[in-house]
């Protein structure tokens, strides 16, 4: 039995490997458990690790360090390839003013956390330690950790930053989740109220494709082509049928309108109001039901990486008279399929026509999902490279002794964010399925945890003998509390926010998952993911820089 003790206590590639397992294992079981039904998910993970820490088990640092920083990098591409294509769409008109209050939260938390700084004393990674518990954003702790090794900082060490943070982070996680109940109160929301509201405003402002069918009724197109229907609107609008001549065709641009005709149009709300201005009134006609149609309608995804290069309306392979695209799904987000669009890989395209050209059309773009469950790993491990790379480059600021990096958690992110959104441009196919994705971020995050809480349980005891551990307790809830709440009202009363909205904003600008889950679960709808996707990047970008900038300026 020595060499069976031996395999748990001697340092070696398998005594690692055993003891990240079942650190993980345990932290990930533990993770499941819910107190007063709140989760604190997988950063149980941290707190095991701290516990055999604590209780002497260790690893060889150099493989430790190489863990961590590589569960790291594995984290943030895999968040950067999921929400990429949502954070470039986050920064149009009509989504900045969600940033802007998010990024306030941000701003406001940093401002505390500088006036903890300066009334209690304690060192600036320590307080970086403790503002990225406080808003339960490991991220944050991995690029305080590295600019204080990056700009070898005197007087503090890393161990002691995983401390703060792993003290603060729990009362985080109820603290958020709190000031979303108290916000409840502060507001008087009503929750049946709102999600009536909610249901009229989706109503009204929906941006989904509707398919309506509209009797022309305008003498003045009689003899006109469909081209000029198209031309008048001078927006997305879409005709997928038309019942013409007695029959159901699949229109073209230079198909000739004539009395009576009945069209099928698919566009925004907005866009068919302007329709129906133009062509006519609704019609009792279902052409998806006719009898006279040979017309099918088809959901086709999107597998084959070639087509992804060109717009829509460029690729002559689709043009055909007897199909038309009607509506892209893509990331859960249904939009009109205009000419402009770039298809991207795993979008569905809804295509009607004949069964004939309906089949070409799917040997066309792929349809086969056995391509999309087998990622492309070369291009993937090339946008880490250009990630490291990326963080590895020291920028010179004026009276800065130091070289500043991005480091290795912000390195990787921005390249992710930008081969997710325009690496099909460039050949560099980086889709994953969402599975895919979710158990290589997993799966980082768990190493990372596992080896920041190895590395610094040591000095768990200490933190509380001292009295610092219940100090950073107290700063913690301060940062996590105070912003939210401040926030949340000037949402409410100044931006005229929804409560739904601004649980999904306050959770997006805390990275915090259990918030979100709790919002979702109380508004009984998906409205909180949408802002919460909307914020999320951007957050998650300057909670990576925030604990860096703090640690650059003032130490």
């Amino acid at each position: 039995m020595n060499w069976f003790v031996k395999l748990f206590t001697e340092p070696s590639v398998a005594q690692a490997v055993i003891v990240y397992s079942l650190v993980i294992a345990s932290g990930i079981a533990l993770g499941k458990i819910k107190i007063l039904g709140i989760s604190f998910g997988i950063t149980w993970v941290l707190f095991i690790g701290l516990i055999c820490s604590y209780a002497g088990i260790s690893i060889p640092k150099e493989m430790e360090h190489f863990v961590k920083e590589f569960g790291l990098i594995l984290f943030v591409y895999a968040i950067g390839l999921q929400v990429g294509p949502g954070f470039f769409s986050s920064l149009k008109k009509s989504a900045l003013g969600n940033n802007a209050l998010a990024a306030s939260v941000v701003v406001l938390g940093v401002l505390i956390t500088i006036i903890f700084f300066y009334t209690t004393g304690n060192h600036m990674a320590i307080m970086a330690g403790v503002m990225s518990g406080a808003v339960t954003n490991t991220p944050g702790l991995a690029a305080a950790q590295s600019a204080v090794k990056d700009l070898q900082v005197q007087g503090v060490d890393n161990s002691t930053i995983t401390l703060a943070y792993a003290v603060a982070y729990p009362f985080a996680v109820m603290g958020i989740i709190f000031s979303l109940i108290l916000l409840k109160k502060i507001l008087r929301v009503n929750i049946e109220d709102e999600q009536e509201l909610h249901r009229k405003l989706n109503f009204i402002q929906s941006n989904r494709p509707l398919s309506i069918h509209i009797k022309l009724e305008n003498k003045q197109l009689i003899g006109q082509s469909v081209r000029k229907i198209f031309k008048m609107v001078n927006e997305p609008v879409i005709i997928s049928r038309m019942f013409h001549n007695g029959t159901t065709i699949t229109p073209t641009p230079d198909t000739v309108l004539s009395d009576g005709d009945v069209m099928q149009f698919v566009a925004t709300k907005r866009i068919m109001e302007k329709v129906k201005l133009l062509v006519g009134t609704e019609s009792d006609m279902n052409l998806r039901t006719e009898p006279s149609s040979n017309l099918i309608s088809r959901a086709i995804v999107v597998t084959r990486k070639e087509i992804t290069h060109k717009r829509l309306g460029d690729i002559p392979e689709i043009q055909h008279e007897v199909l038309t695209l009607t509506r892209i799904k893509r990331s859960g987000i249904e939009m009109v399929a205009h000419g402009n669009i770039f298809l991207q890989l795993g979008d569905t395209v809804t295509v009607v026509g004949t069964e004939e050209s309906v089949k070409a059309f799917a040997e066309v773009v792929g349809n086969s999902l056995k391509r999309l469950e087998a990622p492309d790993l070369g291009p993937i491990f090339m946008g880490i490279v250009l990630g490291v790379i990326l963080g590895s480059i020291p920028f010179y600021i004026p009276s800065i002794p130091v070289p500043v990096k991005i480091g290795m958690a912000g390195g990787p992110l921005i390249i992710a964010l930008f081969l997710s959104r325009f690496g099909n441009h460039l050949y560099l196919n980086n889709y994953t399925t969402n599975s895919a994705n979710l158990i290589v971020r997993e799966l980082g995050i768990a190493l990372f945890l596992a080896s920041v809480g190895l590395s610094s349980g040591h000095n768990l005891a200490a933190a509380f003998t001292d009295g610092s551990g219940y100090r950073w307790i107290v700063m913690g809830i301060t940062i996590t509390m105070m912003p939210l709440l401040i926030m949340g009202i000037i949402a409410s009363k100044f931006f005229r926010k929804t409560y739904f909205e601004i649980c999904g904003l306050l959770a997006g600008a805390c990275t915090d998952p259990p918030a979100l889950a709790y919002a979702i679960k109380t508004a009984g709808n998906d409205i909180p993911s949408a802002t919460y996707a909307t914020v999320y990047p951007l957050i998650m970008i300057l909670r990576i820089l925030a604990a860096q900038l703090l640690i650059l300026f003032f130490t």
